[in-house]
């Protein structure tokens, strides 16, 4: 990754992919239900608005992407983070085909920087925040990514949301003093199970959705 100092890399062994980070096992075109089911799950939540935008963090595979235009109308708005400039050619290349092409889609809008700067960016842009950046509250993959999940990056996250939004997050584990943090940050958490590669099959993963609650517009965002 460019500017990380971590290096990532697209393996094929027969039918399967998979993306690795210094030699560690990233995610594996073989098990996504659980990515599938943090975009649909938060976008049937969003559904009554009109104009919905999204914002995914890390485009991965392209599956939480896919996942998202399935269950938004055609007048969405989906933006979404990578990094990795390898990262979104693979996806516009070799990695394609895996999730239908969503980079293609006329709704899709690419951002090629950290979503930590779109976030410090945006100001009550996004109707749900999708993020599935790393393997949960440890930043285990990238320690940088460790601020996305800190009080000031939950803060952001939160200004970054309309009224209403939904902030989605994926994680391989459970963390009860994540779930603390969310609330301390003018969320409403709510915690769910996914497995891995279908509903009844695979590893088991936590969704986090953390509605904005109506007082953490006052939260004060330190720069």
């Amino acid at each position: 990754m460019p500017g990380s100092g971590e290096l990532l890399t697209l393996k094929r062994r027969g039918n399967e992919y998979t993306l690795d980070v210094d030699g560690s096992l990233l995610m594996t075109s073989l098990s996504h239900a659980s990515e599938d089911s943090l975009a649909e799950i938060t976008c049937r939540r969003i559904r009554a608005v009109r104009v919905p935008s999204v914002l995914v963090g890390g485009l991965g595979m392209g599956y939480t992407l896919a996942a998202a235009l399935k269950a938004l109308g055609p007048q969405a708005k989906v933006a979404v983070c990578e990094i990795s400039p390898g990262v979104v050619d693979w996806n516009r290349g070799p990695l394609s085909h895996l999730a239908g092409h969503p980079l293609k889609d006329r709704r899709v809008t690419v951002l090629t920087e950290d979503i930590a700067l779109t976030l410090r960016r945006e100001r009550a842009a996004y109707d749900a925040i999708l993020q599935d950046v790393d393997n949960g509250p440890e930043g285990q993959t990238l320690k940088a990514n460790d601020w996305l999940y800190s009080e000031q990056g939950l803060a952001e996250a939160a200004a970054a949301l309309r009224p209403g939004g939904i902030l989605a997050l994926w994680s391989a584990k459970p963390n009860k003093q994540f779930v603390k943090r969310l609330r301390r940050c003018g969320f409403e958490p709510e915690e769910l199970c996914a497995r891995g590669r279908d509903k009844h099959r695979g590893a088991h993963y936590i969704i986090w959705l953390a509605v904005l609650s109506s007082h953490s517009r006052s939260l004060d965002v330190e720069r």
